[in-house]
């Protein structure tokens, strides 16, 4: 293990006194104290980016110690609304044990709500919650196609933001349901505007990223940063209610004209990330899609957060 990596992982603060003359007449000095923040190595993971060009991390593990984060998001009071879609099929097939390995791994050391929209209510299973943890149901209605569930799903959430979630959270994060969980995520991944890499995508050349490539559609894009999972996106409850607001008006434009973009919301959500970049970027770690394989030369060996149940179709 590098020096780099001993030190700065195990300091929480790190403080410097500078002395600074007093203005006018009076004689001495006084002590400037600046505090640096070094939760974060950067320099931990010299295999992969850790920090994009306009300086957000890049959340890879090996970069942080988890009982830092958790302790410092529980002093300052933060907890989080884990919002999921589990209509038609995806209910029986998938809600139970997505909820059965959030509970196990999902920012276990905060307060969490689970906001459950589904078009069966009472075939919501019963899961047993651990202390400050709470599920609430909001029924939507079906959609024909899945790919209307996904879109509209953006007006939904920005709903619940403004009805509950700000009363309640100070973040929250949106998860496709078809996953589960197999290790820690944590608090770490919180931040203003929490983006993730698709792991299909982390090693591609920019130029075959599937941006939607349609001047009609008001997703459309000639380039970006990066390519983006919509399986996972999260932030501040204000920060997402206005992400999802601003997604939830492109994709009513684009009916208005006719146009559906190339993948649905995820297409929208890439264009936003592009004009309002996101202040965390999490890896491709934190789901991973195993029919990718794995590849040890560059991501750790450690277990993923979180994996899709079967390979998704973006």
């Amino acid at each position: 293990m590098s020096l780099v990596r001993c030190v700065k992982l195990e300091l929480l603060f790190l403080v410097i006194c500078i002395p600074v003359k007093r203005g006018g007449n009076s004689p001495g000095t006084i002590y400037l104290f600046i505090i640096f923040n070094v939760l974060l190595c950067f320099r931990s993971r010299n295999d992969v980016q850790t920090c994009t060009s306009w300086k957000a991390p890049i959340i890879w593990e090996g970069m942080f110690t988890p009982s830092h984060y958790d302790q410092i998001h529980r002093n300052k009071g933060s907890s989080v609304a884990l919002t999921v879609f589990a209509v038609g099929r995806y209910l029986d097939a998938y809600l139970e044990t997505f909820l059965n390995s959030s509970e196990q791994h999902f920012m276990s050391s905060l307060p969490v709500t689970y906001y459950v929209f589904t078009d069966s209510p009472e075939l919501v299973p019963n899961i047993k919650l651990a202390p400050n943890r709470h599920l609430k149901v909001i029924e939507v209605e079906r959609h024909t196609r899945w790919q209307d569930i996904s879109m509209m799903r953006m007006k939904a959430i920005s709903d619940v933001i403004e009805s509950d979630i700000r009363h309640h959270a100070t973040h929250v994060f949106c998860f496709d349901v078809d996953q589960v969980f197999t290790g820690r995520f944590g608090p770490e991944a919180l931040g203003d505007s929490v983006a993730l890499l698709h792991a299909h995508y982390y090693h591609l050349p920019r130029m075959l990223f599937t941006y939607d490539h349609n001047p009609k559609s008001k997703a459309f894009m000639k380039t970006g940063d990066f390519y983006y999972h919509a399986a996972i996106f999260g932030g501040s409850w204000r920060s997402v209610k206005a992400l999802t607001e601003a997604c939830y008006r492109s994709i009513m434009a684009d009916k208005e004209n006719e146009v559906e973009a190339l993948w649905h919301d995820e297409s929208h959500l890439n264009k936003y990330f592009w004009l309002h970049k996101p202040s965390r970027v999490l890896s491709p770690e934190y789901c991973w899609d195993t029919s990718i394989g794995y590849r040890k030369s560059t991501f750790s060996e450690v277990p993923n957060k979180v994996k899709p149940k079967h390979e998704v179709c973006y």
